[in-house]
């Protein structure tokens, strides 16, 4: 992978569709586009892991980074050999790279509308920075453009880039009078400043929206675009007005912070609308009465029996997404069956759903992963999969037992994926072009191998083991299964296919697979919309709980996916390892096999009221239990190797509700609090790193997050809602809400993990805790010692999908240039939240204190 970096000089030209419209031009210059640069090869490895290594971030980091200059030695490569800088000049179409080939994250074409995915970048675009200088002739805000790159520092700023070149990233920065320096990681990109005179703007370019179905109801619908505040002062009492054939709608829109941008969620009415195609629908964005900008959308009016979109607000984050609807091709009063379809990596997903024909037979659902690259159907993608599910479920009423889960490229991953999660949810799957894991196909070349000998590296990728689908095939038995692929594929190679047909061979007893002859990664609509695909689906149905005897079900992870029929996994003995419940019911008896389970909820619903039961697992003395209601549970809790029987576990615990892992607390309308008790850098810091993962959730998961300073928080205002926490002890003042009965403590110069101790100001920390007095909210941590451990947590790939976080992590700064060497401590909680030798890893070579 390409590892660059490079100096540029501007050049007039105009490129930023957010100033469009301009006046007082003599006051303020033009948009400026940088076409000369300099590029040096350093190094830097981001991949799906908790830890980075980047050579230049730890020079800028530690105040070594030198000015560059042509023909001068950044440092040395693997290889020892020097590192100098090159000089580039952008080509014909501005783009800034360095001449003979690069490695790089675009996707391949795939088809009308599908784009296959090259995922090998993680949440990086390769392993480059570029440097950019510009000379202000005084201090002045700018909007800056950049493509093809993951960050950039704006004089130490830190921003989301725009990694796969979609054009929507519009950063608001403050230049300083006189040199401004800009690193950027990323190859072959473009880059431009403009200039706003506005103190706020309507980015137009990235809206989410739904279809106007004509004959449908349309005075309600719910839009979302981007606001992009361009003042140093935060935006309050701020209004959307939207004008559609006449009919206007206003709706009052959150805060947005200085110096940064959010997308909002607005109402406009099409009931006016009355022909199919698009339609203008004017915005104005208003601010105590004064218009502050203007701006069109064109929404897509639909008629009855066609495609069409319908947006949601999404209880990950509060913010408006949408999904896509194929629907049923004949009205029926009989239950209809469902199909979920995931789509590829760039690709719609009302793209996604324009690809089949309807069906008589059912309604085709099309969920959007967040964005058409999104996080691979994992994490978020995977909520997000789940939600449009539930949705779908209540708005079609499908028969139950006609639930069917398929998807194309990185769709056949989330196929793969979601099939062996919840393999309980479908009556067959049928993953297209579909690769089975990520840590074969499309893993960023990380800092940790695949598999390590050292505890500590183990730790860290054990809280990726519920991406691994090869671990989980025995999940599959009792789904149908239709593989599908063509045989000239050279996005996903054919070979995936096969590897699954050759590995389920043996154990799946429902299996159908079809290799298209000469068929590239796309064939046309038929890639997905497979005739015998789709009749293959008819066959199968989802068996009643009733009539299923037989369990055979694995997971690393409760809070992920806990229950098969009548039986869940609701806590490990260690935690994020594989748990399996082998169980078999006959007459009145139970038997089963378990491993690494903690606790065993059984429903015994399928049971009458005062049945006598007797229950044996693992062959321990058996357990008599006689059932009480219909929908009585059984909770048994495995003590000094035997199985007796447990109490309702209590929600403080961990459980399929709550179970950890940093990522965990990203979820249930999250907030971002940042601090501002610190010193003046510190709490910089802390506003910076907030803005650049929120500039990041925007860009990856196409969300909105409020951010607020930590004298605005209150259990009270924001309960049961997800916290990102920004600091420490000493300069985040929420942290005595959230924190006080934490084991982990971090403040200025000291962190104490349990008995652990370490002095300071290089140390940096992620970790979650459960919010007291919520039974389903966490918070998260993201900070440091000082401002050099800060610094160390600034890098966010834990938005990259499938990227493995443990409950706590708690590093030092030369992470940053020796990677895991450089952890001091990771693991995770017990069941009850509490810090276990077991359950974590200490490197004893960092000088921890009792």
């Amino acid at each position: 992978m390409l590892k660059s970096f490079i100096l540029l000089t501007c050049s007039l030209l105009c490129v930023c569709p957010l100033v469009a419209q301009q006046t007082s031009e003599k006051a303020r210059p033009k948009p400026y586009s940088f076409t000369k640069g300099l590029v040096a090869l350093t190094g830097s490895r981001y991949g799906r892991e908790a830890i980075y290594t980047d050579p230049l971030a730890y020079q800028l980091y530690t105040g070594a980074l030198q000015q560059p200059v042509e023909g001068a030695v950044f440092g040395k490569d693997e290889q020892g050999a020097d590192i100098k800088w090159i000089a580039v000049t952008a080509d014909s179409l501005n783009r800034l790279r360095l001449r003979g080939g690069f490695r790089g994250n675009a996707g391949a074409p795939a088809g009308p509308g599908v784009v296959a995915g090259n995922l090998r970048g993680g949440i990086g675009g390769g392993g480059g920075y570029t440097y950019l200088t510009y000379t202000s002739a005084k201090e002045e805000i700018a909007v800056l453009d950049i493509k093809g790159n993951s960050n950039v520092y704006v004089n130490g700023e830190l921003h989301m880039g725009d990694v796969y070149s979609m054009g929507y990233m519009h950063i608001p920065v403050k230049l300083r009078k006189g040199l401004n320096e800009l690193y950027v990681r990323g190859v072959m990109i473009t880059a431009s400043l403009s200039f706003p005179n506005k103190s706020a703007m309507l980015a137009t370019d990235d809206p989410t929206l739904p279809s106007i179905r004509l004959g449908e109801s349309n005075a309600s619908l719910q839009a979302a675009v981007v606001v992009v505040n361009t003042s140093a002062t935060s935006l309050n009492g701020l209004q959307l007005t939207s004008k559609l054939v006449g009919k206007t709608h206003t709706t009052s829109l959150p805060v947005i912070p200085a110096l940064s941008s959010r997308k909002v969620a607005f109402t406009f009415d099409g009931s006016g609308v009355t022909a199919k195609g698009a339609q203008p629908c004017e915005l104005t964005l208003v601010q105590k009465g004064k218009s502050l900008d203007t701006g069109t959308i064109s929404v897509e009016a639909v008629p009855a029996g066609a495609s069409y979109s319908q947006t949601f607000v999404s209880r990950i984050d509060g913010s408006l997404q949408y999904y896509a609807v194929t629907p049923q091709s004949s009205e029926t009063t009989a239950p209809s069956a469902l199909f979920l379809s995931v789509h590829g990596a760039g690709v719609e997903a009302i793209g996604q759903a324009r690809a089949y024909k309807a069906k008589d037979w059912g309604n085709l659902v099309a969920a959007t992963n967040r964005r058409p690259r999104g996080f691979n159907w994992e994490d978020w993608g995977r909520l997000d999969a789940l939600e449009v599910l539930t949705i779908a479920k209540n708005r079609f009423k499908p028969d139950p037992q006609h639930i069917y889960l398929t998807g194309h490229s990185m769709g056949g991953h989330g196929t793969w994926f979601l099939g062996a999660t919840y393999p309980d949810k479908w009556a067959a799957i049928a993953p297209c072009a579909g690769y089975p894991t990520l840590k074969e196909y499309g893993s960023a070349d990380g800092v940790i191998p695949g598999t390590s000998s050292d505890p500590l590296e183990q730790m860290l990728l054990r809280a990726g083991n519920q991406s691994d689908v090869l671990k989980l095939t025995s999940n599959y038995k009792p789904l149908g299964v239709y593989v599908l692929h063509g045989d000239a594929d050279r996005t996903v190679p054919v070979t995936y296919a096969r590897q699954m047909r050759k590995l389920l061979g043996e154990s799946q007893p429902d299996m159908s697979y079809y290799e298209y002859p000469g068929g590239s990664h796309w064939f046309g609509d038929e890639s997905v919309d497979w005739k015998p695909l789709f009749d293959f689906f008819k066959w199968h149905r989802i068996a009643t709980d009733s009539t299923v005897n037989d369990i055979d079900f694995i997971t690393a992870n409760p809070g992920i996916s806990s229950t098969y029929r009548w039986a869940a996994i609701e806590q490990q003995i260690q935690p994020l390892l594989y748990s399996r419940m082998q169980l078999t019911r006959r007459g009145k008896t139970i038997v089963g096999t378990i491993s690494n389970v903690a606790l065993l909820k059984l429903a015994l619903h399928d049971f009458a009221a005062n049945t006598p039961l007797t229950i044996t697992l693992d062959g321990t003395p058996a357990i008599t239990y006689t059932t009480g209601s219909a929908q009585d549970t059984l909770f048994l809790r495995r003590e000094n190797g035997k199985w007796q029987q447990a109490q309702r576990p209590d929600m403080a615990q961990k459980g399929p509700h709550r179970n950890g892992t940093f990522k965990d607390a990203f979820n249930n309308r999250m907030v971002f609090v940042y601090g501002t008790k610190g010193t003046k850098e510190e709490n910089e810091w802390n506003w910076q790193k907030a803005r650049y993962d929120a500039e990041t959730w925007y860009y990856r998961g196409n969300g909105g997050i409020e951010i607020i300073s930590d004298t605005d928080y209150s259990l009270e205002k924001y309960t049961d809602r997800g916290v990102v926490l920004f600091g420490n002890a000493t300069n985040n003042a929420a942290w005595r809400l959230l924190l006080a009965d934490c084991p982990i403590q971090m403040e200025r110069s000291h962190i104490r993990v349990g008995d652990q101790q370490w002095q300071g100001d290089d140390l940096g920390a992620y970790f979650v805790w459960p919010i007291k007095g919520s039974a389903t909210a966490s918070v998260a941590v993201i900070g440091g010692t000082g401002l050099k451990g800060m610094r160390a947590a600034s890098a966010n790939q834990y938005f990259a999908g499938a990227s493995g976080f443990p409950d706590f992590m708690i590093f030092g700064l030369d992470m940053v240039r020796v990677g895991s060497k450089g952890v001091r401590m990771a693991g995770f909680f017990d069941n009850d939240w509490k810090l276990v030798p077991e359950h974590a890893v200490i490197n004893n070579q960092k000088n921890a204190t009792k």
